[in-house]
């Protein structure tokens, strides 16, 4: 395994489980020292001690100012510098136009936009030159999909804040990026109800004939966040198999 994240510090919110717990484990794979970030003491604890030393597991809400200052006050002190900030931290939102709630859209807010700016916000104080941010969208940011228009929203909004980012912090020459996962069966789907078998429903609409993995996801952060990507900055990576560029 490249040893590309050797000696470097990388912050992943929502590294429990899914995305951001197989992100997590390849830039630990690749070297990295990981803080990984949930809401759940117990989840985040185990799932630190199941990625093994390199991790360090901090129970944290990415929507509160005072956990994040917390956060990042322990960076500083174990590790003094960061290198890399996955904003992985971030769930659907249910309904239609008819359906919506002040309560829901605020709260879709909440999780997927604000706690995305200052996840990025309040770590640049600690972020070396040429470091990277990776911010994780979804296809839903350039799609119509019935039911799920605020949560498109906001993850559309991620991508354009991907590509202000990096105009505005260019003369630090660090790097923002967006990446837009297919579907990939994870426990999020299976909070929101929805079986393995009905996440298989779309796999006919993929050119590359099934879903995508956790593993395939991190791998692909792990590239944005490395110097190999040091030529890709305020970009929008698809990483979908072909499901929205092909069909």
């Amino acid at each position: 395994m490249n040893k590309r994240f050797e000696g470097r510090v990388v912050v992943v919110t929502g590294g429990s489980s899914g995305l951001g717990y197989g992100t997590a484990e390849r830039l630990i794979a690749e070297g990295g020292t990981v803080y990984i970030v949930g809401r759940r003491a117990a989840e985040i604890q185990a799932a630190a001690e199941r990625l093994g030393p390199s991790a360090v597991g901090v129970a944290a809400d990415v929507t509160a100012a005072d956990d994040l200052d917390r956060l990042y006050a322990l960076v500083s002190e174990r590790s003094g510098h960061l290198d890399a900030v996955v904003a992985n931290a971030g769930g659907p939102s249910f309904g239609t136009i008819e359906s919506y709630t002040g309560a829901e859209l605020d709260a879709s807010y909440a999780v997927n936009l604000r706690a995305v700016a200052f996840t990025v916000q309040k770590a640049l104080p600690l972020m070396s030159e040429g470091g990277s941010i990776v911010l994780m969208s979804s296809i839903e940011g350039e799609r119509g999909s019935v039911g799920l228009g605020a949560y498109a929203a906001m993850k559309a909004a991620q991508q354009s804040m991907a590509r202000t980012w990096a105009n505005e912090l260019a003369p630090r020459r660090i790097r923002v990026n967006a990446i837009s996962p297919g579907v990939v069966y994870t426990p999020a789907y299976e909070s929101a109800g929805w079986s393995l078998e009905k996440a298989q429903e779309v796999v006919p609409a993929i050119p590359a004939g099934r879903l995508g993995t956790e593993a395939e996801i991190g791998a692909a952060v792990a590239f944005l966040a490395s110097d190999d990507a040091a030529f890709v900055n305020g970009t929008n990576l698809v990483v979908d198999g072909g499901q929205t560029e092909v069909v």
